[in-house]
């Protein structure tokens, strides 16, 4: 059989994980703090025929080797990391991080995750958490008769009381920077975790040691540029649609073959 034809669907099969990724780009356009993905790809494996220096006769060798390819794969998904654009909104609990780092949440079980969306909200009790109930890592209570509250470019998270002049801090924000972020695991929910590849999460206040600073009543947006999206769209679909005809000419050329007498 023809190996054109399993290298072509090779090459069919990677522009459709990374159509896949365009889609998922495409789709969180409007979610707040995420980022966008890329398919990486890598060439197969090579079947040398003949070695570059290879003797070809007494006195000669192969000024090059011949070598066929395999095809080609997706070996990664990696996030860019790109600044979102910042939206102002004014409400004092949204919060853009401008710079490296990423919030940090306690999940159910009690393990941290990280996030880059600010859309902060409170709970019944009053604790700052995601608008899926999750606390901030450490927690932060704002109390039920402040009328005000502000977060600073530090992470100082301050209240107005009533009677009181000065406002009161109830808590500090504290965000996490790793040595590898794209090593981090995607959990959906705006959420990601730490893993080997991203190392540990190197915890402190915003504005310190590269960390990035906060913007209170603004939302970093999605890094998600759809016009550039709509370009990978039609560049996968081509590419696709050019495997395809590899398929089929392999296909025409065996059917070709099988029919000579």
């Amino acid at each position: 059989m023809f190996r054109s034809l399993s290298i072509a669907a090779t090459g069919m099969s990677a522009q459709e994980t990374h159509l896949e990724g365009v889609a998922n780009n495409i789709s969180n356009a409007n979610t707040a703090g995420f980022k966008k993905q890329r398919a990486d790809f890598q060439d197969l494996l090579y079947r040398t025929v003949r070695a570059a220096g290879a003797p070809t006769g007494a006195n000669t060798v192969a000024p090059e080797a011949l070598q066929l390819g395999s095809g080609v794969r997706v070996v990664g998904t990696a996030h860019i990391f790109k600044q979102g654009a910042v939206q102002i909104t004014q409400n004092p609990l949204d919060v853009a991080i401008e710079g490296n780092g990423f919030f940090v949440v306690q999940q159910p079980d009690g393990t941290p995750a990280y996030t880059r969306a600010g859309n902060l909200k409170t709970d019944g009790t009053g604790r700052i958490v995601t608008p899926e109930g999750l606390p901030l890592d450490p927690p932060i209570t704002i109390p039920a008769e402040a009328v005000g509250v502000s977060i600073g470019a530090d992470g100082t998270v301050s209240v107005s009381m009533p009677g009181e002049e000065a406002p009161v801090t109830a808590g500090q924000i504290q965000i996490a920077t790793f040595v590898n972020p794209s090593g981090l695991s995607s959990l959906g929910h705006n959420l990601m975790q730490a893993t080997s590849a991203s190392g540990e999460a190197q915890v402190g206040n915003p504005g310190a040691d590269g960390r990035g600073s906060l913007m209170g009543g603004a939302l970093e947006a999605s890094n998600v540029d759809v016009v550039e999206e709509m370009i990978g769209l039609i560049s996968a679909q081509r590419n696709y649609e050019v495997n395809s005809k590899v398929v089929t000419a392999a296909d025409d050329m065996l059917r070709t073959a099988t029919q000579m007498r």
